[in-house]
């Protein structure tokens, strides 16, 4: 199969590419290199079956040339620092809606390019009354321009699909840890201690619980309900992706000490704002109901702290590398 991954040099986007790619397909991979890394594919770097592609996709030129031959697209790029948005909420709009237009338009114009997989958030249902909290949850009220921007990104998706014979996959994503993520809370803390490894400032008051999923988890997710997707009638289909569980911002806290091996860490915590959140923006707890998914078969191999301690335990060992001498400099 020829697919495209746009954001395919990020964090979950080149997981997937390395799915994709173990599973014999022609992948190209559409990628501004404003997040991601070449780094990341470069297990791929020679097999012809790996297509390269520089571009933004809020440049419509960019565009059309990757989608050109293509017959699914994996929707992944995006600026996922949900915060950015209390400072400049336009930064979601052009990296999201934008994008994701400039998209759409392109496979209208594609004769093979026809489903769309695209990777929302679990932040478009705001703060649910219900939890876990299911796919037809009818109270989507978004507190971030983040989520708000994704919420209108699936309506776009939605719309096309309906409108230009297209099918489309939406996909709101829990947390997602692992290796080669560059942001977040894990990432957060670990740069913090590395810093200071007496003290750590957490944001807000400590009592956030949310749903965290490995990136591992995730890919095998999306490659499910891809395929079911591509096998059924639906135009547009809608899945949760998480973990069936929580866990707090505190405790993410603990394990990271704990994987780090340091004793005696103060916690300071700043109280956040609007009842203890991290910043504006931010939803406190968050849970989702993965009922949809489960009943395919499908299910996470980590809960959300063995998620977190794995996620740890790679960003670790992937920032001792980088710090590592290459063995031409080391002494001998």
């Amino acid at each position: 199969m020829r697919v495209l991954v746009t954001g395919g040099a990020g964090f979950i986007g080149s997981h997937l590419v390395d799915r994709l790619m173990a599973g014999g397909c022609r992948v190209t991979v559409l990628d501004n290199l404003s997040g991601g890394s070449l780094e990341n594919l470069g297990r791929w770097r020679g097999n012809g079956r790996l297509r390269f592609v520089r571009a933004d996709l809020k440049d419509p030129a960019g565009v059309g040339g990757a989608v050109g031959g293509v017959d699914i697209v994996f929707h992944f790029a995006a600026n996922p620092e949900v915060r950015v948005g209390e400072t400049d909420p336009g930064v979601h709009f052009r990296e999201n809606l934008v994008a994701t237009l400039n998209l759409l338009e392109a496979m209208r114009g594609s004769p093979s390019a026809s489903a769309l997989v695209f990777a929302s958030t679990s932040t478009v249902y705001g703060e649910a009354e219900v939890m876990p909290t299911p796919e037809d949850y009818g109270g989507s009220l978004p507190i971030s321009t983040y989520g708000a921007s994704k919420l209108g990104c699936e309506a776009l998706a939605s719309s096309y699909a309906h409108t230009f014979g297209m099918r489309a996959l939406i996909l709101r994503l829990a947390n997602i840890v692992g290796s080669r993520s560059g942001h977040g809370v894990i990432h957060d803390f670990i740069r913090k201690l590395e810093e200071d490894p007496r003290r750590l400032e957490i944001l807000g008051d400590g009592s956030q619980r949310k749903s965290y999923l490995h990136v591992s988890d995730c890919v095998e997710a999306v490659l499910r309900a891809t395929g079911l997707l591509l096998e059924g009638e639906e135009s547009v289909e809608v899945y949760n992706v998480g973990s069936p569980d929580q866990v707090s911002v505190t405790r993410i806290a603990e394990v990271v000490v704990e994987e780090m091996g340091l004793r005696g860490v103060e916690f300071a915590f700043t109280g956040g704002v609007d009842g203890g959140r991290g910043w504006r923006g931010d939803v406190k707890t968050m849970l989702l109901s993965v009922e949809r998914l489960l009943k395919t078969g499908w299910r996470p191999k980590l809960n959300s702290e063995q998620a977190v301690r794995a996620a740890a335990r790679e960003i670790l060992r992937e920032r001792k590398g980088k710090k590592e001498p290459s063995s031409q400099h080391r002494p001998v």
